[in-house]
């Protein structure tokens, strides 16, 4: 079979998936988060850190089992669940999970790899300061409208290319993973998952966009001025440069019927969010709204369109490849399954086992505290993935989101900016930071290790954030 039609059956079965677990039960409840206890919670921060240190650990058994490792973990949820509470209960939380997160949240990323992977930029650029600040300026504001993983493998390769006549380059690519692969994700749902969840949860589409922008700004720059001094330093101590091995020439774009589907994609979420026609239908307790399907339907229309229109050659140019987005959907797969109880926990706040958090992130008179929500989101986020890192802060502050954009903005924005902007602190914190890390080093690039890179953060990412801090969450 095919490359796109195993997609596109990977696709039909996930829609099947609701169908299978209507037949399951007709009336299965809901956990009650005041009968779970912390042990709930291992499988989840299991799977979490299972995908932070086993591809450092044992890269090669993790390239070959990570959808093993992630089936094995979100079976010590379901089965115990199945046995304690009833098979009911258990068909009820995956429903829910793959109907209100796991699917649109795949089918989203799905079509932004695919579309982002048939554009092609052609051409060379001459690495030196002013250009590679534009480069990753442009690439900062692009990636809050194809995603960071989009932008990311969208201009890394251009960049490569117009520093590959430089000794000191390091940094052109530390900093790229800062600004395009990370901060440069706040302005929209559409630029980091995190905030793609949020939207799920009803966050308006253009809210990020009002409420991160200013964070967004002085996150960019204050690390462009950085980079341009950093850059201009090293570009004149290099002196004389060796011969460019990749001339200057034109940029070129192939690939351009990506972009009018890139902005069909970005037109179909917003409709998602704006078209409010009342009909709906309920699968096994769980109500689907008509525009959700609508946008699901047309997101894999546009992927199919995508692979249809795009000729060959443009992919492979890009390497590309559906291994990424095959482990991307089977580890969320795991995740989502393993975060259920732990979002039943929070759900019941003071009355659950997760009342020290709640405490803690709550001041004397029940108000939250922005500082905590910020900080200790963006630490988890640096460490652990970002998206469900912000599905637990969301819910913790109360998962209400008419509340939280209005009265609460402040603790939703403190929530938001510390998953996207904390996940450029290490490579694991999001994963285009590993995706540029492996593209440059197969460019015979030697990147900065592990705990290398988080001297490189430590030194320029954490003053950022504490500035941030004193500015908008004190």
């Amino acid at each position: 079979m095919k490359r796109p039609l195993r997609a596109a059956a990977l696709a039909a079965l996930l829609f099947s998936l609701p169908a299978l677990a209507l037949a399951a039960s007709a009336d299965a409840p809901a956990l009650d988060g005041r009968k779970l206890g912390l042990l709930w919670a291992l499988p989840f921060a299991g799977i979490l850190l299972s995908i932070a240190i086993m591809p450092l650990v044992v890269p090669s058994f993790w390239h070959h089992h990570f959808g093993k490792v992630a089936a094995a973990w979100a079976a010590l949820v379901l089965v115990p669940m199945a046995v304690l509470f009833g098979v009911p209960t258990a068909g009820y939380e995956l429903v829910h999970l793959a109907l209100a997160d796991y699917i649109p949240f795949i089918i989203l990323l799905l079509a932004l790899f695919t579309v982002t992977g048939g554009i092609h930029i052609k051409g060379n650029l001459h690495g030196s300061p002013s250009m590679n600040t534009a480069i990753l300026a442009i690439g900062t504001v692009l990636a809050g409208w194809m995603g960071t993983t989009g932008a990311s493998m969208l201009l890394i390769r251009p960049i490569i290319r117009a520093n590959d006549d430089r000794k000191h380059k390091i940094h052109v690519f530390v900093f790229f993973i800062f600004l395009v692969s990370n901060v440069g994700g706040a302005l929209t749902p559409l630029g980091d998952p995190p905030l793609f969840l949020g939207f799920l949860k009803g966050v308006s589409f253009f809210w990020t966009t009002q409420h991160l922008f200013s964070e967004m700004v002085v996150c960019a720059i204050f690390l462009l001025g950085v980079f341009y001094a950093l850059d201009s330093y090293w570009y004149a101590k290099e002196g004389h440069l060796p011969r460019d091995p990749t001339p200057d020439s034109p940029i070129r774009i192939e690939g351009g019927v990506n972009i009018v589907l890139l902005m069909a994609i970005v037109a179909v979420v917003l409709m998602s969010g704006t078209w409010k026609p009342g009909v709906s239908i309920t699968l096994f307790h769980v109500t689907v709204e008509l525009q959700n399907i609508v946008r699901d339907v047309l997101l894999l229309g546009i992927c199919a369109l995508s692979m249809r229109l795009t000729p060959r050659k443009v992919r492979t140019d890009n390497a590309y490849s559906w291994a990424p987005m095959a482990e991307v959907a089977k580890l969320f797969a795991g995740i989502f399954i393993t975060i259920a109880p732990v979002l039943a926990i929070l759900r019941v706040g003071r009355d659950g086992a997760l009342a020290p958090l709640v405490a803690l992130v709550t001041g004397p008179d029940g108000q939250p505290i922005d500082v905590w929500y910020f900080w200790l989101s963006g630490i988890l986020s640096s460490f652990l993935d970002n998206a469900p890192t912000y599905l637990v802060f969301f819910n913790l502050a109360g998962g209400d989101p008419q509340l939280l954009m209005g009265t609460m903005a402040s603790t939703l924005a403190a929530i938001s900016c510390g998953a996207v902007f904390m996940g450029a602190n290490t490579y694991i914190g999001n994963a285009p930071n590993f995706m540029v890390k492996a593209v440059v080093e197969d460019a015979g690039i030697r990147m900065p290790s592990f705990f290398g890179y988080m001297v490189w953060s430590g030194i320029f990412l954490i003053p950022l954030f504490v500035l941030l801090t004193f500015l908008f969450f004190v």
